[in-house]
C-alpha cells in the first residue's frame, strides 16, 4: 500500500452504498449465512503463507515474485470455477509498467547569504519524474506556495495566477485545516495527498516539487517515505500530460535549514498558507540537483476473475471486489545477513486472502447473485494505485455498469472488535446496510476515527470512485474485546512505527485473525446483498463523485439509443 497507514493491522474495505431494499431492512438468507462460514481462519492464514514467503521475494511489480502470485490467484480463481475476466479470455489483463530506479547527488541550495547541502535519505527522497536516464534542476528558483491546492469549491487558489515556469515549488503536506468550513477541518481530503500536490505542480509548468514532510502531516514517520521511495519506482507509460523533472521529500529541519539562508520561518510560512489570501513567495534560493536513472519497461498484470450473475438483465451489472497483490520487492542496500525482503503479509497478502474466501463464499452459494461479482487482484498499487488506474481506464463493462466496488487492503491481525469504522460515513446510503450487516454481529458502527489519515483517497477504491462508481472505505473498529480501553489504538501506531512497509511485515504465529474472519464475513454479505439489489448503488446528492456517476449513466443511455 503506497505510503498508506491504512495497511496497518486493521482491515479497510471500499464497499458500495447500497438501496433500502423492497421489504425494509436488509436481511441475510440462510443461503448467505450458509455461505459465510466457507469463510475460515485456516483459509485465510493459508492464502497468506504462500503470498507472504521469502519465495515470493516481496512482490515486486515486474519481478518473478509478482508473477507467481498472479499465477497463484489464477489458479485459485479457476480451481473455485470462475470465469477468465480479461478481454483476451485469460485471467491475466496484462499491461507494461515503467521502472525508474533514481540515484539522487546531493541536494545543493544556493543563496546570497550562503550554500547548503542535503543528504540523500537522511535529509532528502528524490525521484525521477520523467522516463529518462537523467533528471536534473539546474539553479532552479524555489518559491514556496503553501499547500499547492486549487479548490474553487472553496474559492481557494494558492498559485494566485504566478509565473512557475521552470521553478521548484516548496509545499506543505496535508491540506489546511484551522478552519472547520473549510477542507473539512483536520479531516483530510484528496488536497492533502501527495500524489495530488506533484500533478497540480506539473500543471504549473514547475520543474520541481518538494513536500516537506512531517510526521503529524504524513501521518507516518521519515522512515516510511525512505523505505517507499529509495527502490525502483514504477509508473504507467509516459502520455502527453505536464511532468516534472524531480519529485522530492524534504524533513522539516532540512527545510529549516534551508531557510535560513534567506531568514525566513517556516511556521511563518506556513500561518500565512491557512489563509485564501495567501500568494507563493520566491524564496531567494537556487536549487541544483542531479539524478542519474535506471529505466526499463516491465510486464505486470491485474488478476481478474468472475462469478457471471443468474438474473439475465442484472448479469450484465457486476460488483466488483479487489485487493492489490503486489508489495515494495526486495530491500536494495541490506546490509550481509540482514532481512531484506518486504513479505508485505498484512499489507496485501492478507487483503487478497480476503478477497480469494469471499469469493469461496460466492462460488458456496447454490445460485449465484443476479448480478455478476468481479474479483480484481490488481498490481502495483504501492507505486501510485497503478493497477487498478489501468483497470479503470480499461474495464471490462462499461463503468455505469459497475454497481460497486469492494476493496481490501490489509487484515485485522489482533482478534474480534466491538466495533467497525466506515471511512466516508455520510457520502452514500450504504450506511444504513452496514448498521443492519454489522448489528448482526452484535457491533457498532463508527465514523473515520483517524479522518486526519485522508483513507478513502489513499487505496485502489479511489480509482474506481473518481470515475463515480459507488465506494466507501471501510476499517475494522479499535474497540478489542478483552482489551482495555485505548489498546488498538496504542497498537495500531505500533505497527506503523515498527512494521508499515519494513521487512518485518511478515505472518506471525502470535497473529488473531478471528476480527478479520468476522470483518470478511460482513464484506461478503454486503457484497451478496449489493449483487441481489433490484437497483443500483447512489452517491448521496452533491457527493464529490455523484457528477461522475451521472455522466456514466448518461453514456450507457446514449449508447443503447444508437
Amino acid at each position: 500500500m503506497r505510503l498508506l497507514p491504512a495497511h496497518l493491522p486493521l482491515l479497510f474495505v471500499a464497499l458500495t452504498s447500497l438501496p433500502v431494499l423492497a421489504a425494509g431492512a436488509p436481511s441475510i438468507t440462510p443461503q448467505e449465512k450458509a455461505a459465510g462460514q466457507a469463510i475460515t481462519l485456516e483459509l485465510l492464514r493459508s492464502h497468506v503463507r504462500f503470498l507472504a514467503s521469502d519465495l515470493l521475494e516481496g512482490r515486486g511489480p515486474g519481478t518473478r515474485g509478482d508473477a507467481l502470485a498472479q499465477e497463484y490467484i489464477a489458479t485459485q480463481f479457476e480451481g473455485l470455477g470462475l470465469k477468465p475476466g480479461a478481454a483476451d479470455g485469460s485471467y491475466l489483463q496484462r499491461f507494461d509498467l515503467m521502472g525508474v530506479n533514481s540515484h539522487p547527488g546531493p541536494m545543493s541550495f544556493q543563496a546570497q547569504a550562503g550554500r547548503v547541502e542535503l543528504k540523500p535519505r537522511e535529509d532528502f527522497i528524490a525521484v525521477s519524474g520523467v522516463q529518462a536516464t537523467e533528471a536534473k534542476l539546474e539553479a532552479s528558483e524555489l518559491v514556496f506556495v503553501g499547500y499547492g491546492i486549487v479548490a474553487p469549491e472553496f474559492q481557494w487558489d494558492d498559485f494566485k495566477g504566478a509565473d512557475l515556469k521552470g521553478k521548484t515549488l516548496v509545499i506543505l503536506n496535508n491540506d489546511p485545516e484551522e478552519d472547520p468550513r473549510l477542507f473539512a477541518g483536520k479531516a483530510r481530503l484528496w488536497y492533502g495527498r501527495w500524489d495530488y500536490k506533484y500533478e497540480q505542480a506539473a500543471k504549473t509548468g514547475a520543474a520541481g516539487a518538494i513536500i516537506i514532510h512531517t510526521t503529524p502531516s504524513a501521518g507516518y514517520p521519515w522512515q516510511v517515505v525512505r523505505t517507499s521511495w529509495t527502490n525502483e519506482q514504477f509508473e504507467l507509460p509516459a502520455d502527453d500530460a505536464p511532468r516534472l523533472q524531480v519529485k522530492a521529500w524534504t524533513t522539516e529541519d532540512a527545510t529549516k535549514r534551508v531557510l535560513k539562508l534567506t531568514g525566513q520561518d517556516l511556521e511563518v510560512l506556513r500561518a500565512a498558507a491557512q489563509k485564501r489570501d495567501f500568494r507563493p513567495v520566491p524564496l531567494g534560493v537556487k536549487l541544483s540537483i542531479r539524478l542519474t536513472n535506471e529505466v526499463r519497461r516491465r510486464p505486470t498484470a491485474n488478476v481478474l476473475g468472475v462469478l457471471p450473475g443468474s438474473d439475465p438483465t442484472l448479469a450484465k451489472e457486476v460488483v466488483l471486489y479487489s485487493a492489490h497483490h503486489d508489495h515494495l520487492g526486495k530491500k536494495d542496500d541490506a546490509k550481509p545477513g540482514e532481512d531484506a525482503i518486504y513479505n508485505g503479509a498484512v499489507d496485501n497478502a492478507s487483503g487478497v486472502a480476503a478477497m480469494l474466501t469471499v469469493a469461496r463464499a460466492f462460488t458456496s452459494l447454490p445460485t449465484p447473485p443476479r448480478r455478476s461479482v468481479l474479483f480484481a487482484a490488481v498490481a502495483a498499487e504501492e507505486y501510485g494505485l497503478l493497477g487498478s488506474a489501468y483497470l479503470a481506464a480499461n474495464p471490462p463493462v462499461p463503468t455505469g455498469r459497475i454497481a460497486a466496488n469492494i476493496n481490501v487492503d490489509g487484515a485485522n491481525i489482533l482478534g474480534r472488535t466491538r466495533d467497525i469504522t466506515v471511512i466516508g460515513l455520510g457520502k452514500s446510503s450504504l450506511d444504513t446496510f452496514v448498521t443492519a450487516m454489522a448489528k448482526t454481529q452484535g457491533r457498532t458502527v463508527k465514523a473515520d476515527q483517524l479522518s486526519d489519515r485522508g483513507f478513502f483517497y489513499r487505496s485502489d477504491q479511489f480509482n474506481f470512485a473518481r470515475l463515480g462508481i459507488p465506494a466507501a472505505y471501510f476499517g475494522s473498529g479499535m474497540d478489542f474485546i478483552g482489551k482495555p480501553e485505548g489498546w488498538g489504538r496504542e497498537q495500531r501506531g505500533d505497527w506503523e512505527a515498527k512494521h508499515y512497509h519494513q521487512p518485518s511485515d511478515e505472518l506471525r504465529p502470535e497473529w488473531d485473525l478471528s476480527g478479520a474472519v468476522e470483518d470478511t464475513r460482513l464484506f461478503f454479505l454486503v457484497g451478496a446483498q449489493v449483487a441481489r439489489a433490484p437497483e443500483m448503488p447512489k452517491w448521496n446528492k452533491g457527493d464529490e463523485f455523484e457528477a461522475a456517476r451521472l455522466k456514466s449513466l448518461e453514456a450507457l443511455k446514449g449508447a443503447a439509443a444508437k
